[in-house]
C-alpha cells in the first residue's frame, strides 16, 4: 500500500520549472544584517561580489513594513507584515529595491521575495478594510497560529481573500519584476490556493516558487520544497546520533517519495537555524566544512545563507540589529568552487536535469559514497562521518574512471582497486 501511495505522488502533475533554475544555487539575503546601513542601497554594492560567487538566486527575506502592535523585540519580526504592497521604510523606497532587482537581472541571477501568506501583523492594513480576512475565535476575537503572538491568522475559507492575496503577489510581480517567491510556512496555507495562484502568477513569465515546507504534494504548485530532513542528520551526526547509514537512508527515501523533478533545497543553516538552533560551528564543530560540501552535490539546490561565506559564528539577533562581521574566510573561495562546479557539471544539476544518486560500496561503514552521472558529466564523492581518520577501499566498480580532483585540481585514476585516506571529517570529491 506504501509503494502505490509514494508510486502516485512520483507520477501526480507537477509544476515546470523556470528553465533557468536547473543549474543555480541559492543564495538568503538577511537585509537588516547584512551591512551597517542594513539598506538596500548599501547591499548592493556587495551584488558584484555575489555573482563572482557564482550565486543563481538571490531570496530576501520580507523586505514589507514589519508590524508595530505586539511587536517583538526592537525592531520586530520580517514574518510581521503591515502591508503587502509597501516597502519597509528601514531598507529605503521601492526605487531602490527595483534598482537592486535591476542591477542583480544585468549581473545575471534572479531575485525571489519572501511572502507570508499565512499570517499578518496585528495592525496589517487588512485589519481595518477587511476583518473578514481573519480567523476568529468564538468570541469573534482575532487569533494568532500557535504561540506566535505578534501575528494573526488569516482565514483561508474567505475566497475573496485570495484574490486580495494574488493581486498582492502580482504587484511585485508587475512592479518590480522579481522572479518569484519564497513562501513561509506554505503548508500551512491550503494546497488549493497555491494551485489556484501559481499559473496567475505565471501569466506573464515562469517564476521561481519556494515552499518552507517538505510536503511532496506541495510540488504541485512549487519548484523547490526545504530539505529539513537532511538538514536533520547533519544536526544527528553532530550529536553522534546519525551515522552513514541514514544518508544513504534518506536518499533511497527521497527518491521514493518526492516527484522525479521536484527540486529539494539543501542547506546547513538558514535565519531560523542560525538565530534558534545555533552556528554550524556550534552544531557540527570540524564538519562544518564537510557538510557545506556534502549540501552542495546531494541532489537538490544548495542554500548559503547571509554571512555563512564570512565563516559567519554568532546567531544573529532576530528581532534587533545585529550586523554580520564580514571577515576573511575559506568558505567563500569553497562556495565560489561548490556553486561553479554546479553551474557547468550535468551530474549536480537540478532534479531531473541532474545525475540520479547512486550508492558507492566500500569497506568502511562510516563513509558515506556515491556517485551522480548525467550527459557525460561524472562525479564520485567520499565523505568520513566521523571524527577518525580511515583508508577506505572500493567494494564495485559503478566508479571506476578517470577525474579531476576538486581539492587539488590533479588528474586521479579510480580502478576497481582504488583506495584513499581520509582524515577526521575529510572527503574526497572527484569530477569529470
Amino acid at each position: 500500500m506504501l509503494f502505490s501511495t509514494l508510486s502516485a505522488q512520483n507520477d501526480k502533475k507537477q509544476k515546470e520549472h523556470p528553465s533557468w533554475s536547473k543549474n543555480i544555487s541559492i543564495y538568503e539575503v538577511n537585509l537588516r544584517q547584512y551591512t551597517k546601513e542594513g539598506t538596500l542601497k548599501a547591499f548592493a554594492s556587495h551584488l558584484p561580489k555575489l555573482k563572482k560567487m557564482n550565486v543563481g538566486i538571490l531570496w530576501f527575506m520580507p523586505i514589507n513594513p514589519i508590524g508595530e502592535l505586539n511587536r517583538k523585540g526592537t525592531l520586530g519580526s520580517y514574518y510581521s507584515v503591515k502591508d503587502y504592497t509597501a516597502l519597509n521604510p528601514e531598507f529605503g523606497i521601492l526605487a531602490d529595491f527595483k534598482a537592486v532587482v535591476k542591477q542583480a537581472h544585468k549581473l545575471g541571477m534572479y531575485v525571489i521575495i519572501d511572502w507570508v501568506a499565512n499570517h499578518t501583523s496585528w495592525d496589517n492594513v487588512w485589519m481595518k478594510s477587511h476583518p473578514e480576512f481573519y480567523t476568529k475565535d468564538k468570541e469573534g476575537k482575532f487569533v494568532s497560529p500557535f504561540d506566535w503572538s505578534d501575528v494573526a491568522d488569516l482565514n483561508y475559507d474567505n475566497k475573496e481573500l485570495w484574490n486580495a492575496m494574488r493581486d498582492a503577489m502580482k504587484f511585485w510581480l508587475d512592479e518590480c519584476n522579481i522572479d518569484g517567491f519564497r513562501c513561509d510556512v506554505a503548508a500551512m496555507v491550503p494546497l488549493e490556493f497555491w494551485t489556484w495562484v501559481t499559473p496567475q502568477l505565471e501569466a506573464k513569465k515562469k517564476i521561481f516558487m519556494l515552499a518552507e515546507a517538505t510536503e511532496p504534494e506541495l510540488h504541485e504548485a512549487f519548484d523547490m520544497t526545504y530539505g529539513w530532513q537532511l538538514k536533520d542528520l547533519f544536526v544527528g551526526v553532530g550529536k553522534n546520533e546519525k551515522t552513514a547509514a541514514d544518508f544513504y537512508n534518506h536518499f533511497e527515501k527521497e527518491k521514493a517519495e518526492y516527484p522525479k523533478d521536484a527540486y529539494r533545497m539543501t542547506f546547513t543553516s538558514n535565519h531560523d537555524e542560525n538565530s534558534w538552533n545555533g552556528t554550524d560551528k556550534e552544531r557540527f564543530g570540524d564538519a562544518r566544512q564537510m557538510f557545506a560540501v556534502l549540501s552542495n552535490i546531494v541532489p537538490g539546490m544548495p542554500l548559503v545563507y547571509s554571512g555563512q561565506e564570512a565563516d559567519l559564528d554568532k546567531r544573529l539577533l532576530f528581532f534587533e540589529k545585529d550586523p554580520i562581521e564580514w571577515k576573511q574566510s575559506e568558505m567563500r573561495n569553497l562556495y565560489t568552487q561548490l556553486f561553479d562546479l554546479k553551474k557547468n557539471n550535468k551530474a549536480l544539476w537540478n532534479g531531473e536535469s541532474g545525475g540520479e544518486f547512486r550508492k558507492v560500496v566500500t569497506n568502511k561503514e562510516s563513509v558515506f559514497s556515491f556517485v551522480r552521472e548525467k550527459s557525460g558529466k561524472k562525479i564520485f564523492a567520499l565523505f568520513n562521518i566521523s571524527g577518525a581518520p580511515v583508508e577506505v577501499q572500493l567494494k564495485d566498480e559503478i566508479a571506476v574512471g578517470v577525474y579531476k580532483d576538486f581539492i587539488s585540481g590533479k588528474k586521479s585514476v579510480v580502478d576497481k582497486n582504488y583506495s584513499a585516506k581520509l582524515g577526521a571529517w575529510g572527503y574526497k570529491l572527484l569530477y569529470k
